[in-house]
């Protein structure tokens, strides 16, 4: 399966996996509007799911993200690659767009899948439904354990933090650092490859003029 993705990752453009994103967010911010239209007596309902003031927002939300990074990090060193390779899908997303661009990107997509799996799914069904709902969109990734344990891991941990706290900025704060900080990993070690394959090119051509002056 993972092959398979593999391959039609890599007969998309960046443009096209980045058209590809954000239609599948505004399919589920869709989503989420038609069935909150059915599931909440009234839209304060759904506001009120929302607390800008709360200090837990920086708290819970940026320390439970640190916590999720400081962990895959450690994973990223005892594990090899093969392990936890998504297919080149979020290379190919982020490795050439602007810092500007990711953090955009970065925060669509928590607010996006918060608003659906702890806003709509969670608050109707709890969290083992909001859980197994998003393991069943991540099949794809079932032929890599680990990195499927990873995310669904994440996502549980996301629900989590929306129990305790009661309030759906926080898992988007978690949310928002953790895809913010992994994209920009990705954009600075893809220039970082990029600039030492121009600087060995460059080397190889300065070699072959002193050698044919």
């Amino acid at each position: 399966m993972i092959e398979q993705h593999r391959r039609i990752i890599q007969k998309l453009t960046d443009r096209q996996v980045v058209e590809q994103l954000y239609f599948t967010q505004l399919l589920m911010l869709i989503v989420s509007f038609l069935l909150g239209i059915f599931m909440f007596d009234h839209w304060t309902e759904f506001i009120s799911l929302w607390q800008i003031h709360d200090m837990r927002i920086l708290t819970y939300g940026i320390g439970g993200a640190l916590l999720v990074i400081i962990l895959d990090a450690i994973i990223m060193r005892v594990f090899p690659a093969h392990m936890y390779d998504d297919g080149g899908l979020n290379e190919k997303m982020f490795k050439n767009r602007s810092i500007l661009h990711i953090v955009w990107l970065t925060l669509f997509i928590a607010f996006s899948e918060e608003i659906l799996f702890r806003g709509i799914v969670q608050q109707q069904f709890g969290l083992e439904i909001a859980s197994i709902v998003f393991a069943l969109l991540h099949f794809r990734y079932l032929s890599k354990i680990l990195l499927f344990i990873l995310v669904v891991s994440i996502s549980i941990f996301l629900g989590l933090l929306y129990e305790w706290t009661g309030n759906l900025f926080v898992p988007v704060m978690t949310h928002f650092v953790i895809d913010l900080v992994f994209a920009c990993q990705i954009r600075f070690k893809y220039r970082g490859r990029a600039e030492h394959g121009r600087n060995v090119e460059n080397e190889e051509k300065k070699t072959t003029t002193d050698k044919h002056p």
